[in-house]
């Protein structure tokens, strides 16, 4: 007999994503591969956490594994979150959305589809995830943090 609901096994998926800003104000968005659910759509790059996994490592190893560039996990800063309402088939998902503006490597689509980069306003008319149109809505429309130091004056 389970106890407490807090007792109950854990029915989420855990996904973080990267918002990747380029010094310019362009931010890099993924294209699914043809095969995968959602594709054709755009989406923030990342995935699924592996039990026992930080956060931040999950999305590291993503990044290089998805992108192949390396980021320092200590580089990643949360900027979202979006989540599927219970009822929805399968388990519910909750996507961690960081913002990262320092990394290593040209980022590339290492498993299909395609990279882009684009501004805020191209990137709210992207064909786009539920999910991902929420982190994008939040993204962009708070934009309370500080401003990317690699940006170029104008």
């Amino acid at each position: 007999m389970i106890g407490k609901k807090s007792d109950a096994p854990d029915q989420r998926m855990l996904v973080v994503a990267a918002a990747l800003e380029r010094g310019d104000g362009y931010w890099l968005m993924h294209c699914r591969p043809p095969g995968k659910h959602h594709a054709g759509l755009w989406e923030f790059p990342g995935g699924k956490v592996e039990p026992a996994e930080k956060l931040t490592e999950a999305l590291a190893r993503e990044l290089l594994e998805e992108l192949g560039i390396i980021c320092d996990p200590d580089d990643l800063r949360p900027v979202g979150f979006a989540e599927t309402t219970s009822g929805e088939a399968g388990p519910a998902i909750v996507i961690l959305l960081y913002r990262l503006i320092a990394w290593q490597g040209e980022p590339a689509a290492l498993e299909g589809g395609a990279t882009a980069w684009f501004t805020p306003d191209q990137i709210a008319s992207l064909a786009k995830p539920p999910l991902d149109a929420v982190l994008a809505g939040q993204l962009f429309q708070n934009r309370e943090f500080a401003p990317n130091p690699l940006a170029k004056p104008e």
